[in-house]
């Protein structure tokens, strides 16, 4: 083999297509680009996005209107026409002794009192997660004593027209007025009596001498 016998791979090295050199040539009159329109012409171009003419799909979509309320509170609903259908049945009446039943023979029957675990037991309230609110659909045939976060206006008239109470569940915030909490100090510890100092002796304090005792000394 020489030099001149290199050649390089089959298929590897590809010749490119000369279009516009003749009919016989193959790509010769129109080049390929078929007969008229705007991409036969020079330069002629369409878009990615262009769809035709019809209107696109940046101006068919709906548009972002309004706001949403980062501050709304989604409530856990029921009405009080179910509570009221509830209790009719007696399932929420306490066990009766014969002392309350003469009583209650006497007097008004007692409101019974709802609250929302009780609702949540019975499966008038799917979650306990949300606040609960009482709505006023239904009618209420007795007095109820009704725990929850919130009451529509109807709902408090309708309970409030049977003899029953609706109490709203109050939580402190930040802003309420707090009880403020002295803080005692704790009691010292009894100070230990420290020992006076000893005196030294002087001549007053100390005893007499005898005469023996001196001529001792002396001696």
């Amino acid at each position: 083999m020489k030099l001149h016998d290199l050649r390089p791979a089959e298929g590897s090295h590809k010749a490119r297509t000369r279009v516009g050199r003749g009919i016989a040539a193959g790509k010769g009159k129109t080049a390929g680009r078929g007969t008229k329109g705007q991409k036969a012409r020079t330069g002629g171009s369409i878009q990615p996005w262009f769809e035709g003419g019809q209107t696109p799909i940046h101006v068919r979509l709906p548009k972002l209107r309004g706001f949403k309320n980062r501050f709304r509170i989604e409530y856990e609903v029921v009405n009080v026409g179910r509570i009221s259908a509830l209790a009719e049945t007696g399932i929420l009446d306490a066990p009766e002794t014969d002392t309350t039943a003469k009583a209650a023979k006497s007097a008004k029957p007692a409101p019974v009192a709802i609250t929302p675990d009780i609702l949540a037991a019975l499966g008038l309230v799917r979650t306990l997660d949300k606040p609960l609110k009482v709505l006023g659909h239904g009618d209420v045939t007795r007095p109820l004593f009704i725990v929850a976060d919130a009451f529509s206006k109807s709902a408090t008239a309708k309970i409030e027209a049977a003899g029953g109470t609706a109490q709203v569940l109050e939580f402190p915030t930040a802003g309420d007025d707090l009880i403020e909490i002295e803080e005692v100090a704790a009691p010292a510890a009894p100070a230990t009596p420290k020992k006076a100092p000893k005196a030294e002796p002087t001549a007053e304090t100390l005893p007499p001498t005898s005469s023996a005792d001196e001529a001792g000394s002396e001696a």
